[in-house]
């Protein structure tokens, strides 16, 4: 396993993270257990707003709270000095909950309730980035009903689509998000947003795809959007304040994954808003980005105790472990890859190639196909690198196995964030009706 941030194997031989041995975290907080190293979050942050701030273009660097959702988290990139991207009534709530400033945070989602907007109406978010043209006109209604302007961005497919190594010019058109530059209709999606009294338009958002690993997109999507900012110029005298250009930077999982740093990204975007954007407005617009898995992604360890084993002669080794597709769902939704070694002895050689299985009642349920580890034993702790993003956020109780409890390490301490769920928080929504209520058999 690739060690990276705080992570490194100590003098006997464990894992240490943020200065603490996580056979020690084991002993307290149990496992399955999330780990993230703090300190790595934090530098993470630092190096999007010191790459910005060294571009001196305007810009808000917005954390995806989709990645990683907890009130923690909230707090922590706000002191960081982010804003913050949020999609649903409940990663608004966690926001607000944890005293996130209302006017940093951006409002996305292809499809907003009317409950929805008004609460972020009331609550005095910052920006929402609109989807389609039936949420404007729903925007703009319960606007004007609260009286209340509102800040937007369209967001917008430019026909660029990217994933690590490879993009492409076309193909999307054809996707649940946004308002085509190429067939009209980001056009006019400009002109109703722009004549509506109580929307104040921004700009624009794009995003490209996730996990890149290349700037080439990036650069491509700027040149489109700055296309189109000049034909919006130029047929309605409409510019714009604010270009947004979301997320998608890659971080290394496993072996020949090869992100960039942040600051060749940074550097790319900016440059190529420069070039494509000079002589369209007297001011460059702001430069908007939406890192999520760049952020929190490398920063999370998944700590989990091996169990049982089975061993089919000339076919293959699996080890199981007390988690699996509940707690970390991307291998069976993905495909995605991840490494791993024995936590308690992180310092043993690696001696057979084995398979990770989980514990829920699915032959899908596989973390990791093929590892290299010593010979594992029941009671091994197993420790599956870069699961920050994407792995607590989209956890469930299905084979109603609870959720797994989340710390924050840093210099020798650890704080819990998140408990652990308890057998009375699986039932505590269940209802059983009366008329099915178990009755008492006579004897």
């Amino acid at each position: 396993m690739f060690l990276h941030g705080t992570s490194r194997i100590n003098d006997a031989g464990h894992l240490e993270i943020g200065g603490c041995d996580v056979t020690e975290l084991k002993a307290e907080y149990g496992t399955p257990l999330y780990i993230l190293d703090e300190q790595l979050v934090r530098r993470r942050c630092r190096e999007y707003m010191e790459a910005f701030t060294a571009s001196g273009l305007g810009f808000q660097v917005a954390y995806a709270s989709k990645a990683f959702s907890i009130m923690a988290m909230v707090r922590l990139v706000d002191e960081e000095g982010l804003s913050l991207d949020v999609v649903s009534d409940g990663e608004l709530y966690t926001a607000l909950q944890a005293g996130f400033p209302a006017g940093r945070i951006h409002f996305h989602g292809n499809n907003k309730t009317p409950d929805e907007i008004e609460m972020a109406i009331d609550a005095g978010i910052g920006c929402f980035v609109v989807d389609n043209l039936v949420e404007l006109g729903l925007l703009q209604a319960i606007a004007a009903r609260k009286e209340a302007t509102v800040n937007v961005l369209l967001r917008v497919t430019p026909g660029v689509e990217a994933h690590t190594h490879e993009y492409t010019s076309t193909g999307q058109t054809d996707s649940k998000f946004g308002f085509d530059i190429g067939n009209g209709a980001a056009y006019e999606a400009v002109k109703v947003a722009a004549g509506q009294p109580n929307l104040k338009l921004l700009g624009v958002h794009s995003h490209i795809g996730s996990q890149i690993f290349e700037t080439d997109g990036f650069q491509l999507a700027v040149e489109r959007v700055a296309g189109f900012a000049r034909s919006v110029k130029e047929g309605l005298n409409v510019e714009f304040q604010v270009v947004n250009l979301g997320g998608g930077f890659g971080i290394r999982y496993v072996e020949g994954d090869t992100p960039l740093q942040v600051s060749e990204y940074v550097g790319a975007i900016s440059d190529a808003v420069k070039t494509y954007f000079a002589g369209i407005y007297s001011k460059l617009p702001q430069i908007w980005v939406e890192p999520g898995r760049s952020i929190v992604g490398d920063a999370g360890t998944t700590l989990y105790t091996v169990g049982t084993q089975k061993d089919i002669p000339g076919v293959r080794k699996y080890v199981a472990v007390d988690g699996g597709m509940t707690d970390n769902p991307r291998p069976a939704l993905y495909q995605s890859k991840y490494e791993a070694l024995l936590a308690n002895r992180a310092d043993e050689a690696a001696t057979e190639t084995v398979s990770i299985a989980g514990k829920c009642c699915e032959s899908g349920d596989m973390l990791i196909w093929d590892v290299e580890l010593p010979e594992a034993n029941s009671g091994d702790l197993l420790a599956v690198a870069c699961t920050g993003a994407y792995n607590y956020s989209m956890a469930s109780n299905y084979n109603r196995i609870r959720r797994p409890a989340v710390v924050f390490v840093q210099n020798g301490q650890s704080d819990l964030v998140v408990r652990r769920e308890s057998h009375q928080d699986i039932i505590v929504n269940d209802i059983v009706p009366a008329r099915i209520a178990k009755q008492t058999v006579a004897k």
